[in-house]
């Protein structure tokens, strides 16, 4: 979870042609599959897409992610620059130690939105309380019970050849052989 401070800010109201003072807040964000479906379900298209997202884009995922309650509206027209560094940050942090050499990612560059995530839960069991996590370590959680559950892969032709003339070459020793 992020916690992020918007300071007090003056907005000029068109209707009643006054500037408006905005109370200074404390947000908190969760990077989650909760937030990236209701930033889905409204701009209907994927988020996780190299495609770079608009202010207002951002701005909503942003509401999405927010779980504090009774947050004024009017409050996200005060985050600054240096906050939206901070939430891209919070966004793009790994949240794991877990690594994985190039080969070993599962997750490829095709699409993925919500649904699909939500079916590799589904479909590796598990449990719908981890589409709260930060996003990026359940895509983590994913690929490791992805590789994990896949079969072990049998060596080349060559390492077998390899691995069995050692042995030959072992046993030939131990029994003072030729063969």
């Amino acid at each position: 979870m992020l916690q992020i401070t918007i300071p007090a800010i003056e907005l000029w109201n068109e209707e009643t042609e006054e500037f408006d003072q905005n109370k200074e807040q404390t947000l908190q964000l969760e990077h989650s599959l909760v937030s990236l479906s209701k930033w889905e379900s409204k701009w209907c298209k994927p988020f996780l897409s190299k495609t770079p997202k608009t202010h207002e884009e951002t701005m909503d995922y942003i509401r999405s992610m927010t779980i504090s309650q009774n947050i004024d509206p009017d409050i996200y027209n005060g985050i600054s620059s240096d906050i939206l560094d901070q939430v891209s940050r919070y966004i793009e942090a790994p949240m794991t130690a877990t690594t994985f050499s190039s080969d070993k990612k599962v997750i490829n560059n095709d699409i993925i939105t919500a649904e699909i995530i939500y079916y590799w839960m589904v479909a590796l069991n598990i449990p719908f309380e981890c589409q709260k996590w930060h996003l990026n370590r359940l895509l983590t959680l994913i690929n490791v019970c992805n590789i994990k559950s896949q079969p072990k892969k049998k060596g080349s032709k060559r390492d077998m050849y390899s691995r069995n003339a050692a042995l030959n070459a072992a046993r030939r020793e131990k029994l003072n052989t030729t063969g």
